[in-house]
């Protein structure tokens, strides 16, 4: 899968009705944040509770060579002969999001295989990690003490990704005041930081407003708010606790429906990507339309045309061709 090899779209194409049954949990967060060890507790964890466990490891790729150190398998040494367990650590092939196209479809695989979860742990990047939401069902961001401030955290846009945060490495100095900005900022975000305080000088303004008190209006479903844990992942400590509010997010999802349209979007998202992917290797194959692409290449280097002309004057020869 990951290497393009003749014939491996048709086998996930095969191996397309047998997905779903895997819970998916994408990790994520700034280097250092210790997602490496965190991942293998959550592997030690699972494995006690008699679960299988698939890991995809992504490091970063080089620019030069494409390849990768891939020292997250390094590290999770004593969980690689668990037969219960299959690490497999991948580059990120130059993807400024964290996340090859191949990530999502090498997860399926371990879908498909039948593993009971599968944990995805990004690059640790920083602020161009997001695209882990597009492969897990669950994502957590973890962070550490010297992370920054909430609002730092905010800025990074990982507010916006996270269903459930870690402050790991809970042990160092700064861990509670950190825990409790994140605790703050989410409230602000979701407009609840400041719902246990009473209206100004104690008046319900929602009577004179002609609306209905919170109180006595039909009760809405209850939504998600991402919870805020605190682990020494090195110790093993707060691992279990991270283990019931993952399983506690993949079970409100599965009820209310929010799991059945994250994986829509999902898969809609993937066939975005395989479209994309197969017209880029049409495009520039022997079978594609390589004379008009070399005789635009040839005029943008004599500077007679530009690449955006080029390209402009590309797509209507391709268009045109589809309309005859």
């Amino acid at each position: 899968m990951e290497n393009g090899a003749a014939g491996f779209e048709s086998i996930l194409a095969e191996l397309h009705g047998h997905l779903g049954k895997a819970q998916r949990i994408g990790i994520t967060g700034p280097p250092g944040a210790g997602k490496s060890t965190l991942v293998e507790r959550l592997t030690q964890e699972y494995r006690q509770a008699g679960l299988t466990v698939g890991v995809l490891a992504v490091d970063p790729s080089s620019p030069f060579t494409g390849g990768a150190l891939l020292g997250d398998r390094i590290r999770m040494e004593r969980q690689s002969l668990d037969s219960g367990v299959f690490i497999r650590s991948m580059a990120s092939r130059g993807s400024l999001g964290g996340m090859a196209t191949t990530t999502g479809e090498v997860a399926d695989v371990m879908d498909a295989f039948g593993f009971d979860r599968i944990l995805i742990e990004t690059v640790g990047v920083g602020q161009s990690e997001l695209d882990v939401i597009r492969v897990a069902d669950t994502t957590v961001v973890v962070l550490v003490p010297e992370s920054g401030d909430g609002i730092q955290v905010m800025k990074a846009g990982l507010m916006e990704i996270a269903d459930v945060f870690v402050v790991n490495k809970a042990d160092r100095p700064g861990a509670d005041r950190l825990r409790q900005e994140l605790e703050v900022a989410l409230g602000v975000r979701t407009g609840s930081a400041y719902r246990h305080i009473p209206s100004h000088h104690g008046v319900d303004l929602a009577g004179a407003r002609g609306q209905t008190p919170r109180s006595r209006e039909a009760p809405v479903a209850a939504a998600w708010e991402p919870p805020v844990a605190a682990t020494v992942a090195s110790q093993g400590k707060g691992v279990d606790e991270l283990v019931v509010l993952l399983d506690r997010h993949f079970a409100m999802q599965a009820e209310g429906g929010e799991l059945e349209r994250r994986r829509a979007r999902r898969l809609e998202q993937r066939t975005r990507e395989v479209v994309e992917r197969a017209l880029r290797r049409w495009m520039w194959s022997a079978e594609g339309p390589k004379a008009a692409l070399d005789a635009a290449l040839a005029d943008v280097a004599a500077g007679t045309v530009s690449p955006y002309g080029a390209a402009a004057r590309i797509v209507r020869t391709l268009t045109r061709s589809e309309d005859r």
